[in-house]
């Protein structure tokens, strides 16, 4: 069995990776079947950008942008809703979305009352200012820490599927990004469902690009978003959270028939 791949739907003006293309409602529902088509198992639907610097929207405007979006792909494929917002999270269930996929991890009450699957990731500080110096004494320790205490509390609070995500780009330095990656199995080994998401993030950027100062455009790390989701699907994730679905679930593939064999 492969691993699973989740495919990324932002409905927002200013997302870092596409830049307002799925913004129109009806942009959205045909590249979410579109998704669908190129072998996604989930449909990851956000209404507010995460990305550095974002600014927050309000969680009216936020349902205003996903809920036809995850009714209309809701009786065709799974949909998560990416929201950190009680609100939003309670409108895209009763829309047809099972899983609530939350960068605040805050919302597993939430959850459970709903009777979804909930996806705790990990993130220092907030979206406007996470980038600016994120420092560890351990990365990986402290985020397994965390992770494993958000965790925990949702199955005791009801919460039946739990995952569990390091946020790699969030509040880390591409060294520290670096860390989890190599050390994924930490999370892997906790017991619960690991979720990555290394997709064309900046620190592939800073990796791969031509020296200090430049990173690799967007637009040039699909190589390096494949790498990483191979490393952690190889490493023990259960499910990558990715832009390119068609080559993604190819190498899911690869990597399915490897763990089998």
């Amino acid at each position: 069995m492969r691993p699973l791949v989740m495919g990324v739907l932002n409905v927002t003006p200013d997302s870092f990776s596409d830049g307002g293309r799925w913004f129109d409602r009806e942009a959205a529902i045909a590249r979410g079947h579109e998704l669908l088509a190129q072998g996604a198992d989930v449909v990851d639907i956000g209404g507010e950008s995460t990305r550095p610097g974002a600014e927050a929207v309000e969680a009216g405007e936020e349902c205003r942008r996903v809920l036809p979006v995850v009714e209309a792909l809701a009786p065709h494929v799974r949909v998560s809703i990416d929201t950190s917002k009680a609100a939003v999270a309670e409108a895209a269930v009763a829309a047809g979305a099972s899983i609530v996929n939350d960068v605040s991890a805050s919302l597993a009450e939430v959850a459970a009352s709903l009777g979804a699957g909930w996806i705790a990731m990990h993130m220092k500080g907030t979206p406007p200012a996470m980038q600016e110096s994120p420092s560890y004494v351990d990365v990986v320790r402290e985020v397994r820490e965390f992770l494993l205490d958000r965790a925990r509390a949702a199955v005791a609070k009801g919460v039946k599927e739990v995952w569990i995500d390091p946020g790699i780009g969030f509040g880390k330095s591409p060294e520290h990004n670096l860390l989890l990656l190599r050390d994924l199995r930490a999370l892997v080994h906790t017991g619960f469902g690991v979720v990555v998401g290394t997709s064309r993030k900046t620190f592939l950027g800073v990796v791969t690009g031509a020296g200090p100062g430049e990173p690799a455009p967007v637009e040039d790390r699909l190589e390096a978003s494949i790498a990483t989701a191979v490393w952690a699907m190889a490493s023990g994730a259960a499910m990558v959270r990715v832009h390119d679905v068609a080559a993604t679930v190819q190498a899911a593939r690869i990597v399915g028939e490897r763990v089998a064999v």
